[in-house]
């Protein structure tokens, strides 16, 4: 009797495939990015969502359900239907948070299909214009002559920005204490206030600023300078030989969902980022498209839980 249910089931999934690929989508698509507005997630979030809603044509609502540095939104996802309804973009929280945090709900690979890479971006070294550094060396001699007493914002335990500041603070030798918000947006508030003296968010999110004169960059953490800003150095340029920070944003959907669905958003995906005039949009935000296959999503992650595994572990960044 088992057998034969099992044979139904299966029979009937084979079946309900194609019929699934011809409808979806039938209604609106959720896209929950598990920070609070602002951040870089949320930004590329709604570039993505305002082009892809006109594509499939549905409405991709962002829902941004954020709490315990992305934990909760991408724990509601994993527990969502998979029927391709409710969807995640993440960035490098993803694959850390395993790393950081005592308990973490989920695994990147294990409960989730990896639908596309999107995009890649850098971070801006940036601080508030009160503070009196011009240059990376600047920084790191106002660092050392005040150990422990200059501040950065963060987006939370294991985010980008918290990562991005430990590194630098090993490889330049320093002691800026990390100062941790509820994400990209509220970190990037405290820099705005003066509340803290710098930030490492994401270019995404902070060229406005910078370009506006309310807040000053110091250098980008890619490997190459960014067309977005070809004037600025890169960090290691700028005197911190081998920093190199570098995040990504994928987009993906609970383990479960109909590989007809995943083939549908990833298509739709591609087609909406790739011509020339969105990809020079994209890169004058200092976002790289990418717009990668399922397949290449999957090794990305891989390699990246294995890279950030042993960077965390190697320089002893910790969630405290």
């Amino acid at each position: 009797m088992n057998r034969l249910c099992i044979a139904i089931a299966a029979g009937l999934a084979i079946i309900a495939a194609p019929a699934i690929a011809q409808t979806y989508p039938a209604k609106p698509i959720r896209l929950v990015a598990p920070f609070p507005p602002g951040g870089s997630i949320d930004v590329v979030g709604r570039l993505l969502a305002a082009k892809l809603s006109e594509s499939v044509g549905q409405q991709i609502v962002v829902d941004n359900r954020s709490g315990a540095s992305g934990i909760l939104g991408t724990e509601a996802v994993m527990n969502a239907a998979p029927d391709g309804y409710t969807i995640l973009i993440n960035t490098i929280p993803f694959v850390t948070n395993q790393f950081l945090m005592p308990r973490v709900p989920y695994d990147p690979l294990r409960d989730f299909v990896q639908i596309s890479l999107v995009a890649s971006s850098p971070a801006f070294v940036t601080v508030h214009p009160s503070v009196p550094v011009h240059s990376i060396k600047e920084l790191i001699a106002l660092a050392k002559s005040k150990p422990g007493q200059l501040n950065y914002s963060s987006a939370g335990v294991g985010t980008n920005p918290h990562i991005a500041g430990e590194l630098f603070n090993l490889l330049a030798g320093v002691d800026i204490v990390a100062v941790q918000y509820k994400g990209g947006g509220p970190a990037d508030t405290a820099v705005l206030a003066g509340e803290v003296a710098a930030t490492f968010g994401n270019v995404s999110q902070e060229t406005a600023y910078v370009k506006g004169g309310r807040l000053r960059a110091l250098a980008v953490t890619s490997a190459k300078r960014i067309p977005a800003m070809p004037e600025l150095p890169t960090v290691a340029e700028a005197g911190v030989p081998g920093y190199e920070f570098e995040t990504w944003f994928v987009v993906c959907a609970p383990k479960g969902t109909p590989r007809s669905v995943v083939d549908t958003l990833n298509s739709h995906i591609r087609k909406v980022m790739t011509p020339a005039d969105q990809v020079k949009a994209y890169e004058e935000r200092g976002v790289t498209v990418i717009a990668s296959s399922p397949e290449e999503a999957v090794k990305h992650l891989e390699n990246e839980q294995k890279k950030w595994g042993r960077v965390i572990k190697e320089r002893g960044i910790k969630a405290e």
